[in-house]
Parts: C-alpha cells; sequence; structure tokens
C-alpha cells in the first residue's frame, strides 16, 4: 500500500509491543528487579550489560552504549529499514499499517502486482468449489473444507488460457500477468499460456496475508510434481515460508516452529492442531530463512523423512543454520519413519504422538558430532584427526560465543584433545580477543557527569523517563527569554507533550527521532531515575517554576534597563512587576 505511515501510529505501536517479548526472543534475557538483563547482541561481551526497561519500552547497553526502542532494535538487530521493522512490529500485535493517501498520488507497481494475484487466488477458490476433481483430491488426502478455506487452497482448470482470459484482457494486465509468473510467453512469441493447469493450487502469502506467489501440484502423474511461481519482484523463494502467516494467525506468541517440506505437510499437521508449522519452497532452509524464523521464536525443528534424500537435506540445513547458532537458541532434527512423511504419519498417529517425537528431536550438537563421527573410524588416530578436520570449518562458520565453544570442546573431547585445545585452533583472532584498553566497570550503573546538575538538565531528565508529567507543569512566558543551554528543548518537550501526550520513553524517543535533540534524550534515558512519577511530576513543577522565576528575574533588570520601551516591552514590564518579586535562585 503507498502512501506515508501517519506518525501517531508508529508511536502507538510502539507503546503496544511488548519490548521483553521481542528483545527476548532473539537475546537471552532474565529479570533482574524491574529490569531485565543480558549479554549485547551488539557487540562481544561475557558479562551482561544490557539492559531492557519494560515500563519505558527502552533498552541499553552500558558496555557499547547502543541503545533504543523496540522499532530501533528491530533496525539494528534484524538489519531492517525503517518501514520493514514497522512492518515487523505491526504484525506481531496483529494490526494493519495504516497510510496517510497524498492527493494526486499514484500506487505503486507492486500494488497492483497484489491485485492480480489476488485476483487469480479468487479464482482458483472458486474453481475449486465447483470443480469435483479438485474436491475430489483435498478430501481423499484427508483435509476437511475448513482447512482449505485457512490456508485459501484452488484449482487450477484443464486449460491453456484460463486465467489470461479472465484476467489478460489488455497489454497492461498481461504484463502484470507475465510479471507475477501466472502465465509464460510462447517460444514463438505468438502469444501466452497459463503456467498452473489441472493443479490443486496453494496460494504462498506474505507476513501480512498478501498473496505473492503460488504452489500447483499435479492430480495423477506428471512432471514435475510440484511447481513453484517463479521468482518475481514479490516472491522470493529464499527468504519465503510456507504456512508462516496461517501459523501466527494461529497463534501470536509463536514460541517454536516446526519445518517441513511439502505443502500437503503443512496443511495436514495445521488441520491435526500443529499449527506452528512452515515449509520451505522447494529449496533448502537458506541463513535468510533462519534469520527470518528467529526474529519470531527461539527453537526450530526441521523434520525430514528419513531416507538417504531426507538426511541429505537435513545436513544442508544444518550447514546453513551454522551462521545463525548461538547460545539461546535451539535448532533440533526430527527424522520420520521410512516410507512416511508427516502428512502420512500425523494422519495415522495424531497429533499427540507426532509432538511426541518432536518433543525428542535430536539437538543440532547432537547430530553434527553423529553426523561426522559416522564419516570416520573414531576408533583410529588417524580417524579422529579427520574428524577434527571435518568439524573445523563448520565450527568456524558459527559466531564466536558460549555454544561454539561448547561444541568445540564436545568434538574435542570426541577427537581426544583437551578442553578448550579446539576452540584455540579455530582463528578467532581480534573478534574474541579483549579491547587493548579494558573499560572500567562496576555494579551501579553510571551516573551524571562529573559537576553540579543543571536544573534544565534535571528537568528534561525527569521528562525523558516520565512524558505523562508534562501536563502537570505550567510554563512562565518569561521562560523563553532565558539564554540556557538546553532551555529551547525543554519548553518544545514540555509543549509538545502537553499538546499530545506520550505513553512512555520509547514513544518519546520516536517522536524525536528525525530531530537534532534525539541524541541528548536517549543519553539521558539511558542513565538512572531516582525517583517515580509522582516524584518526578514534583521535581518537575519545582525545576520549571525555579526557572521561571529566575528568568522573570532577569527578564526585569533587562526592561528597567533599557532605555525606550516599546509599548508592548512597556506592558510586559508592567506584568512583571505585579508578579510576587522572584527569589533569586542561583539556577
Amino acid at each position: 500500500m503507498s502512501g506515508l505511515i501517519p506518525k501517531h501510529f508508529i508511536e502507538d505501536l510502539i507503546s503496544r509491543v511488548d519490548l521483553v517479548e521481542l528483545i527476548g526472543s532473539r537475546v537471552p534475557l532474565k529479570k533482574h528487579g524491574k529490569e531485565y538483563k543480558g549479554c549485547c547482541p551488539f557487540h562481544g561481551e561475557k558479562t551482561p550489560s544490557f539492559t531492557v526497561v519494560p515500563d519505558k519500552n527502552f533498552y541499553h547497553c552500558f558496555g557499547c552504549g547502543e541503545h533504543g526502542n523496540a522499532l530501533g532494535f528491530l533496525m539494528k538487530h534484524d538489519n531492517l529499514g525503517f518501514i520493514d521493522a514497522i512492518e515487523e512490529l505491526a504484525d506481531r500485535i496483529g494490526v494493519e499499517v495504516p497510510r496517510e493517501q497524498t492527493p494526486g498520488q499514484r500506487p505503486p507497481p507492486s500494488d497492483a502486482l497484489f491485485a492480480t494475484l489476488e485476483k487469480a487466488a479468487a479464482f482458483y477458490r472458486s474453481e475449486l468449489m465447483n470443480t469435483a476433481r479438485g474436491k475430489d483430491y483435498f478430501k481423499a488426502r484427508g483435509l476437511t473444507g475448513e482447512t482449505a478455506a485457512t490456508f485459501g487452497l484452488g484449482y487450477a482448470p484443464d486449460a491453456w488460457d484460463s486465467v489470461l482470459k479472465l484476467l489478460g484482457g489488455s497489454d497492461a494486465e498481461r504484463s502484470r500477468l507475465l510479471q507475477t509468473g501466472l502465465i509464460i510467453e510462447r517460444d514463438n512469441r505468438s502469444g501466452h499460456y497459463d503456467r498452473f493447469r489441472d493443479r490443486v493450487m496453494f496460494p504462498i502469502r506474505d507476513a501480512r496475508g498478501r498473496t505473492i506467489g503460488f504452489g500447483g501440484r499435479v492430480l495423477d502423474k506428471g512432471e514435475p510434481k510440484y511447481m513453484n511461481s517463479p521468482e518475481t519482484e514479490l516472491f522470493h523463494k529464499g527468504r519465503e515460508l510456507y504456512g508462516l502467516y496461517e501459523a501466527r494467525q494461529a497463534s501470536r506468541t509463536l514460541t517454536r516452529l516446526l519445518i517441513v517440506e511439502g505443502y500437503m505437510d503443512v496443511v495436514r499437521l495445521h488441520q491435526a492442531g500443529i499449527t506452528y508449522t512452515v515449509a520451505t519452497l522447494g529449496t533448502a532452509t537458506t541463513p535468510e530463512h533462519l534469520a527470518r524464523v528467529f526474529r519470531i521464536c527461539n527453537e526450530v525443528t526441521f523434520c525430514f523423512d528419513g531416507d538417504r534424500a531426507g538426511r541429505a537435506a537435513a545436513w544442508k540445513a544444518l550447514e546453513n543454520s551454522l551462521s545463525q547458532v548461538r547460545e539461546g537458541r535451539q535448532i533440533r532434527f526430527l527424522f520420520l519413519p521410512d516410507g512416511h512423511d508427516p502428512d502420512t504419519l500425523v494422519g495415522e498417529e495424531g497429533r499427540e504422538a507426532f509432538e511426541a517425537r518432536i518433543k525428542q528431536a535430536m539437538p543440532l550438537s547432537e547430530y553434527f558430532i553423529n553426523h561426522l563421527s559416522a564419516q570416520v573410524d573414531v576408533r583410529s588416530i588417524d580417524g579422529r584427526a579427520q574428524l577434527g578436520a571435518l568439524a573445523r570449518p563448520l565450527l568456524e562458520r558459527i559466531p564466536a560465543g558460549i555454544f561454539r565453544e561448547l561444541l568445540a570442546d564436545e568434538v574435542a573431547k570426541t577427537v581426544g584433545l583437551k578442553s578448550g585445545r579446539l576452540s584455540s585452533m579455530l582463528g578467532e583472532g581480534a573478534e574474541t580477543k579483549p579491547p587493548a584498553v579494558e573499560p572500567v566497570r562496576t555494579t551501579a550503573r553510571p551516573q551524571v557527569q562529573a559537576g553540579r546538575r543543571t536544573l534544565i538538565r534535571q528537568a528534561i531528565s525527569l521528562l525523558v523517563h516520565y512524558p505523562q508529567i508534562a501536563d502537570k507543569v505550567v510554563l512562565n512566558p518569561a521562560l523563553s527569554t532565558l539564554e540556557r543551554p538546553g532551555i529551547a528543548l525543554l519548553i518544545d518537550l514540555i509543549e509538545e507533550l502537553g499538546r499530545r501526550p506520550c505513553a512512555n520513553t520509547g514513544a518519546l524517543l520516536e517522536r524525536w527521532r528525525d530531530r537534532p535533540d534525539v541524541g541528548h534524550l536517549a543519553t539521558l534515558a539511558a542513565q538512572e531515575c531516582l525517583v517515580d512519577a509522582a516524584g518526578a511530576a514534583k521535581e518537575l513543577a519545582g525545576a520549571v517554576q525555579q526557572l521561571g522565576d529566575e528568568a522573570a528575574r532577569l527578564r526585569t533588570d533587562f526592561l528597567l534597563k533599557k532605555a525606550g520601551l516599546t509599548d508592548a516591552e512597556k506592558a510586559e514590564l508592567q506584568g512583571l512587576l505585579a508578579r510576587k518579586p522572584p527569589v533569586d535562585t542561583g539556577a
């Protein structure tokens, strides 16, 4: 959808997202009083200095200084753009991202492509309802009408031009059909024909539920058995997972995902109640797939057939997973009995028995060592040396950290080396060396820089930590004449938050994202505030009153000494003199 995203929506979104849940799905956190702590994901460390403050929707690392709100965390940690991060947060809480349409603005080309794919999906669904051939196939596979509706299943007629006739009436429409892969140009360039014919259809949806492509399965014998949409502007099979949208619709708080190989496996497992199932789209699991999965949950189980092809696919999945392995994440491997795939096995033994298999799935570390050990003779020195040689380049793909060290120690034990010896051979180099000058760390939080904390800085800090107290403040008109660093920011904060209240620190920083003072506000947010909201409101009122009195005194002195006052200045002076004489606070 085109148009700008309203700022108030972004602010509200940040306030509604559970920051602990979001960060905790990527970084192991432990509760520490009212806060949560863990090792910083932005720099290597063994002593936790990364803190999440849930009531302020703010995180900060006292080691490297990284800080921000939910949106900033996604952009930094998941390497997402601003819009993608907003979409990710909106998807987490199940809301649609609104857009402000500019008058005369034309929608982007992708909108028209989405519309074409949705029309095709609706056509395939109607054909399934009206054609016994497709319905009979799904019934024979044990699917219910409710499941078919949940996944938007359909049927592509046994004709060369069904979609072409329906949706390709103009050159522009045919162009969109080509761009989405729904039709193919004939070799002699004399026309086009439908890509999908006489196949049951599985629409592939993105995180927002929009159709981005299709998978089609033959009903009888034929090749290929499964056919996917080609790579397009909207569809990238190395990034998408079939069933992820449906899994997130079934549960907003996914704790694990089961990755299988086929469309029917996903649909049948969902029908059985195992709604956390997804599938790759005719390709091996990629690091990009897993990076996306680990944004959602910390536990992944790969499910493969127990035959040679299944085990080869499993090892490929392990190799592609290594760059995503780290402490706090669990990757397991489930191998099914010969002759079974998830679809048939869950139909035969039911949900409880199948989930019992998932719970007994083999951890990545165990599969790693077992697979490599099976290729050598571990009884001989030569074989154990070969095992070490096989393991070393794979271990080097794993990010440095506790998991890699533990797995390397386990491999070392298998090959007969001392604990830690293999880790020292992995060429960690500067990656794990401490800095030349180790920063001094204390158990207490860093306090404000040396020197007296000014009233202005104190007032701004209170507003950063408790934006909701701004409406308790009455500004002295003379305050704007006070020539002190930070006074303009303080006035701006009070006036802005008075007009539009802000829920918490994270939302305030988002509102100030594009302003030059956001860095100062973030620095103050990272410092400890020793009072509660009520105490902060009282302190803020006192500080602003003292600053206002000081401003009034200085302004009065200035006007009394000035020659040739304007009428406006005379009126201003009379108003100031009518006030109770302010006390010189020395602020």
